[in-house]
């Protein structure tokens, strides 16, 4: 129908009402997220188990040796279980000690609850500290995401991260962040959100990464399903992972963790 066929109070009215009802959308909308993330910040999570041993070694004593460390935000300390052999580092360090190539695993973590990739200049300069490790997990993006920081801003650190660390002859995989729209903590629609938020910070991780000649393992799309569909990923608190969680993400970093360990041994 031809514009002019529509009376000027009658358009007039119908402007306003559609203008009224999307400011009040919106105002609803942001006070829903606005309640949810005041829920999500004052919510009980899993802290950091200070009794859980950050060093350890793992494997046959004939074993040829391998130096792993972890660096990251909290799931590289395995916030969310109580032993050792439950962490995202335990298990790597069993599997590897276990595979086909038997090695004795030197495990540590330099890892830091809450870190966003602004912090991984001092985990790196730790890291180094002492025997040069071999290869190095980094786990990290998570806090970057649900703080909203600009993806391209916090990959860059995590690739002058990486660089660093290849500088110094160290071999280098990151899983980036992971799907936190799996995570049960945080409720629609603000876990949209932040599942969105998410899948923009593991794209730039990834192309950061391999610009400063790290390896990527992209744990959203290998793991992202199984945290969506079975909540015993996670543990109480719904947003760490559980034993089983951070099983999930071992299994999905073995292989190139491993490959890693194989240069790292020609060096």
């Amino acid at each position: 129908m031809s514009e002019r066929f529509i009376p000027s109070g009658l358009a007039n009215r119908l402007g306003r009402a559609a203008t009224l009802s999307l400011i009040a959308g919106t105002v609803g909308g942001a006070a829903v997220l606005a309640g949810q993330a005041f829920a999500a910040r004052h919510r009980r999570y899993a802290q950091p188990e200070l009794a859980l041993a950050l060093r350890a070694t793992v494997g046959r004593a004939d074993a040829p040796p391998l130096r792993l460390v972890l660096l990251g935000d909290s799931s590289a300390l395995g916030v969310g279980v109580g032993r050792l052999d439950e962490t995202i580092g335990g298990q790597l360090a069993n599997l590897l000690a276990e595979g086909p190539s038997g090695r004795r695993v030197h495990l540590s973590s330099v890892g830091v609850s809450g870190s966003r990739s602004t912090d991984l200049a001092t985990q790196v300069a730790r890291a180094l500290l002492g025997e040069r490790p071999d290869v190095a997990v980094i786990l990290i993006g998570a806090n970057d995401a649900t703080t909203l920081r600009r993806p391209m801003e916090a990959a860059a650190y995590l690739g002058a991260a990486v660089h660093r660390l290849r500088e110094a002859r160290v071999e280098v995989v990151v899983g980036t962040c992971p799907d936190l729209g799996a995570v049960r903590a945080i409720a629609p629609p603000l876990r949209n959100v932040v599942g969105w938020s998410g899948r923009r910070v593991a794209r730039a991780q990834a192309a950061a990464v391999l610009d400063a000649g790290g390896t990527v393992v992209d744990l959203a799309t290998e793991t992202g399903a199984v945290f969506r569909a079975d909540a015993g990923t996670l543990c109480h608190d719904g947003y760490h992972p559980s034993a089983d969680g951070y099983r999930v993400w071992a299994h999905a970093l073995l292989p190139a963790v491993a490959a890693a360990a194989a240069v790292a041994s020609r060096q």
